[in-house]
């Protein structure tokens, strides 16, 4: 703890931290300025003169040179495809840091070199990524320093950083060695850099009835192009979650004897604000307990991102929850569970229906009827026979399946609605909620 607490030794070090990202190379680019040999000779305005131009063509003798077109015109045509592109076929290794985004690997090769004359001894090397919120320790030798680095020499190592913060970040290389003249000296160095978001999720939710949609739109903030390998929506354990695709696609390969060996076409997201939109349908899990579906949260889930660049460097985000609209809690809910395939005008016909108890206390019992807002022959679709059926009590998080005798008086395609459960006890009124179209035939 001693040595984590010196201050930097002043005055001249032995030692010297060399650091080099390691990433893929980069495609060197010559920028397509095209020129005539014969300007290295002569002034740009030689052949603006007609005489000196004749006078040129009198004097060579290579016939090439004779036929060349003086006059500026010829020098934009492209005598080779690789000419527009400016791509000379080499690749150029890491100059600095350059851009890091959230969800790299920052990976660095570090070297520790001994630029002075003399040996030095007990080195003591520490790597440490400091950011805004916390300090990672990513190499410590204190408990097997190095012997020592001769005169000329160097230790190299290489570290690595899941990068998951935004912001700042600072690369911190320290040395405690012994010089020449038996000093314990202390040499930190500091290589700043930034991280920045690689893209952005924007999302959108949409309630239909009881099915909700969301929508992701994915951006990409960086200068090239993302291949997405994955884009799932982990839903929270009380939705369940399905993508939702365009039959008409043309990203799937065409069908061959192959098609199960060669692997789907990642998604492309262009460089510099490209954009792609993914559609997901959530319903309420069937396999949750009653009071974990029922207690109102309106987290939907998360999104697991991960890609790769132009050269297969990868990436992985995880979002934070995607929220839903707020869930209102309902004490009772009564819902049609099925009817008839066939409904004939003025024939009655069995509804099956299901009262579910979303508290954690015992409601009921309870008197189904018909509302009294309006008369019932004004209804459409009525009950038929007695107007009151009576439940028992029912327990909490549980529900009661029942049957309704109902007739329709009206073709075409009705609703069923109006039907209400009052708690005898209580003196509540909950109604049928949703409302259920029927179509309705001639008998």
């Amino acid at each position: 703890m001693e040595k984590e607490k010196m201050s930097a030794t002043h005055g001249p070090h032995s030692l010297a931290f060399r650091v080099m990202r390691l990433c893929k190379p980069s495609f060197h680019v010559d920028p397509p300025l095209r020129i005539d040999p014969f300007d290295l000779l002569a002034g740009e305005d030689f052949s603006d003169d007609p005489s000196s131009a004749s006078l040129f063509r009198r004097h060579v003798s290579s016939a090439d040179a004779v036929d060349s077109d003086l006059s500026y015109r010829n020098r934009f045509l492209l005598n080779h495809p690789t000419d527009p592109i400016g791509l000379s076929g080499l690749l150029l290794l890491p100059q600095s840091f350059g851009a890091i985004y959230l969800g790299e690997t920052f990976c660095s090769y570090i070297s520790v070199n001994n630029s002075s004359t003399s040996e030095v001894r007990d080195v003591t090397i520490k790597a440490e990524i400091q950011t805004e919120r916390q300090r990672i320790l990513l190499l410590d030798t204190s408990k097997s320093p190095v012997e020592s680095i001769r005169t000329g020499g160097r230790y190299d190592f290489i570290v690595e950083h899941d990068v998951k913060e935004l912001g700042a970040h600072t690369l911190v290389c320290s040395a405690l060695y012994n010089d020449a003249d038996g000093e314990r000296k202390y040499l930190p160095q500091f290589f700043k850099f930034v991280v920045a978001n690689p893209l952005s999720v924007r999302t959108k939710v949409r309630v239909v009835k009881e099915t909700t949609f969301l929508e992701a739109c994915i951006e990409n903030h960086t200068k090239a192009n993302l291949f997405m390998d994955q884009v799932d929506f982990e839903p929270a354990k009380q939705w369940s979650a399905v993508r939702l695709q365009n039959e008409d696609s043309t990203e799937d390969p065409p069908t061959s004897g192959l098609s199960g060996l060669i692997p789907k076409p990642p998604v492309i997201i262009r460089s510099g604000g490209g954009i792609h939109n993914y559609l997901y349908k959530l319903n309420p899990s069937a396999d949750v307990s009653g009071q974990t579906k029922f207690q109102g949260s309106n987290i939907l889930g998360k999104f697991q991102i991960t890609w790769r660049t132009n050269l297969g460097e990868p990436g992985r985000l995880q979002t934070q929850q995607i929220l839903g609209a707020p869930v209102s809690r309902k004490e009772i809910n009564m819902r049609v569970a099925e009817v008839p395939a066939v409904i004939h005008l003025n024939r009655p016909f069995p509804a099956y229906l299901n009262l579910t108890n979303q508290t954690d206390r015992q409601l009921g019992p309870f008197e189904v009827s018909l509302s009294q807002d309006e008369s019932q022959m004004e209804k459409p679709v009525g009950i038929n026979g007695l107007q009151t059926l009576m439940l028992p009590r029912i327990e909490a998080f549980g529900s009661n399946d029942f049957q309704l005798n109902l007739i329709a008086s009206k073709l075409g395609v009705q609703k069923i609605s109006g039907i209400t459960a009052l708690d005898t006890r209580e003196k509540k009124t909950y109604e049928l909620v949703p409302e259920m179209e029927i179509f309705v035939e001639s008998g």
